[in-house]
């Protein structure tokens, strides 16, 4: 009967958790499918090449707002009702930026998708922390890593077979509307799935408690454990919690010294290190990077696939090794990875020349600096990329989980923008050499802080997590 137990337990666990990625799907897919729509946007609403710009990265305006607000708000009323609100506005998004006539309504509409992006990024693998297994919580958690891949991957083959059924992302479909149109409006069978699944998974426990619902507590533990500690179990969680008042913002702040925790300084800097070292610059503008080096467009295209299929490739090797060797040897291994990756592309880089205004490789530079992308690209979702969210999830004292969730979601999204709007003008004005350089040093510096300020936390409770 207890291994019968342990394995519906089990199974219960992955399908709250298969529905709580989701979340992570939609983040990618909704990051994503603007790729294909950028010229359909321009001629739809006659806007500049910096109005269309703006349009493009207004949906980052709303992911840092909504990292934030859903970090407080699941204090307030849960981790799954926060979920749910995120699904709705990701319906609200998909149809509102695809029905849209004019700008102001496209990037509102694109806000909102922002607002929902933010709220899953920070909350889902929160949700998932607190309901997993501390031994397979690592593995469990990064699924959300591997679901924002495919999301990002599936937008792409969406956009790309609606343009080809349409004869171009500008023409006609059905209905009378223009392909782009459709590309977001696709969004929307993913979007309505997770709302209404979401309906069917419990709220965290951990939060139950917190909010005095302990009989909700105790039942959703028992499915989580089937019955076994339920006890022991619920009055860990109570201990962990303060006794005279519900979680909130101030908590960060240390009572005995007046400061701010170390673990929010903790969770800020690997939030922010993981976008210091440019990874987005490689996803976001993969293109123009290699075609500026030389490359053809079409080479430039393969290059961008050959690096989203390394990268998931990438992700489930550290699934594998998550819950094995522990989150810090993981961080550690991918920063000199990627210090060394990041090294080599500036060097290369660096060695070209100018030809008619334009950066030109050697045949060996060229090649050395594909294959150091492709490694950078490789160590950064072989630790980085899944482990920094997992670690947000789960590196906070259950008090101040959402808190903590909250400053961290903001740090990283906002870093994400800086780098991403950075680029361009670092691209024209200081080159290639200094700008990976920069990358390179970042990476370098993230050895040092997880050294020296990152705790593991692989096979710990939850409640055992200290801050």
């Amino acid at each position: 009967m207890a291994n019968k137990v342990t394995t519906d337990n089990a199974r219960f666990v992955f399908l709250i958790v298969s529905v709580a990625t989701l979340g992570g799907f939609l983040f990618g897919f909704d990051s994503g499918v603007i790729n294909g729509t950028v010229d359909g946007l321009q001629t739809a609403f006659n806007s500049t090449s910096v109005g269309t710009g703006f349009n493009v990265a207004s949906m980052l305006l709303g992911c840092a707002v909504g990292a934030f607000v859903a970090g407080r708000l699941s204090d307030k009323i849960g981790r799954r009702a926060v979920l749910l609100i995120a699904a709705v506005f990701f319906i609200v998004s998909a149809f509102g930026s695809g029905i849209a006539g004019d700008a102001t309504t496209f990037v509102i509409a694109r806000i909102l998708g922002g607002l929902a992006v933010g709220a899953a990024s920070v909350i889902a693998p929160a949700y998932i922390s607190e309901v997993a297994p501390a031994d397979k919580r690592g593995r469990l958690s990064s699924i959300q890593q591997v679901m924002i891949i495919i999301g990002l991957t599936a937008a792409f083959l969406s956009n790309y077979f609606l343009a080809e059924f349409a004869g171009g992302s500008q023409e006609q479909v059905w209905g009378g509307f223009e392909a782009w149109r459709w590309m977001f409006w696709a969004e929307l069978l993913p979007a309505t799935l997770f709302l209404v699944l979401l309906f069917f998974i419990p709220e965290s426990p951990r939060f139950l408690v917190a909010k005095g619902r302990e009989k909700e507590a105790e039942l959703t533990l028992s499915l989580l454990l089937g019955g076994i500690d339920v006890p022991a179990k619920m009055q860990e969680i109570r201990d962990s919690l303060a006794g005279d008042h519900q979680p909130r913002l101030s908590d960060l702040v240390s009572t005995h010294t007046g400061k701010i925790r170390t673990i929010v300084w903790v969770g800020v800097g690997l939030a922010t290190f993981q976008q210091l070292v440019g990874i987005n610059i490689v996803f976001y503008y993969g293109a123009v990077l290699w075609q500026a080096v030389g490359f053809t467009e079409n080479d430039a295209l393969k290059i961008n696939v050959l690096s989203g299929a390394l990268s998931i490739g990438a992700v489930f090797l550290a699934i594998a090794l998550i819950d094995r060797i522990g989150r810090k040897p993981l961080l550690l291994i991918g920063s000199v990875g990627m210090a060394i990756g990041l090294t080599i592309m500036a060097l290369a880089f660096a060695s070209g020349s100018l030809i008619d205004g334009e950066l030109v490789l050697s045949d060996g530079a060229g090649l050395a600096a594909l294959v150091a992308a492709n490694a950078y690209v490789v160590a950064f979702n072989f630790s980085w990329g899944p482990v920094m969210w997992v670690m947000l999830g789960e590196m906070f004292p259950n008090q101040i989980r959402g808190s903590g969730l909250a400053v961290s979601g903001f740090a990283q999204w906002t870093a994400n923008f800086l780098i991403i709007m950075s680029f361009p003008w670092l691209l024209s004005n200081v080159g290639l050499p200094i700008t990976y350089g920069f990358y390179a040093l970042a990476a370098l510096i993230s050895v040092i802080f997880v050294a020296k300020m990152v705790a593991e936390t692989a096979g710990k409770e939850l409640e055992a997590m200290q801050g």
